[in-house]
């Protein structure tokens, strides 16, 4: 198999990057990966982070929406409500979205925990410097310099 992101005329589209492109930041695949267990309101997907805040779910949607991945669909039920799932396009990248959470459970997820355990072992240790500060003393020879 040929590899078209190497190509010196630039005119190849190179599959990874085009990838990327649509699913590359945090929020997309956090929420491709959400919507694989099936469809979900938008308050739903809101509430599975709480760092994802509402502006930023309504782009990340509607920038899925317009790449093919998400289908809005708005359920005729009163009041009216509006269901987000994966297309035939976004259920495709499930076998990566996977992947991708198992090499982070086995590289990161390690690395952040110990990570933690520094940060509060660190926290325990008393400080290097305790109580106060040497008084520091110009000497005469010092003192006649500076006048």
């Amino acid at each position: 198999m040929g590899d078209t992101c190497d190509s010196a005329d630039g005119r190849h589209l190179c599959p990874v990057l085009a990838a990327v492109g649509v699913i590359g930041t945090e929020w997309r695949l956090a929420i491709v990966h959400r919507l694989l267990e099936g469809p979900q309101r938008f308050s739903e997907i809101l509430k599975s982070n709480p760092r994802l805040n509402a502006k930023t779910l309504s782009a990340t949607l509607k920038f899925l929406e317009g790449q093919g991945v998400v289908q809005r669909t708005v359920v005729s039920t009163r009041p009216f409500s509006v269901v987000y799932s994966l297309t035939e396009m976004g259920l495709g990248l499930a076998p990566a979205a996977r992947e991708l959470r198992a090499w982070g459970e086995r590289w990161l997820l390690p690395r952040a925990a110990q990570a933690n355990r520094a940060a509060a072992a660190a926290a325990r240790r008393p400080p290097a410097i305790q109580g106060e500060l040497p008084r520091i003393v110009i000497g005469e020879s010092e003192s006649h310099r500076s006048r």
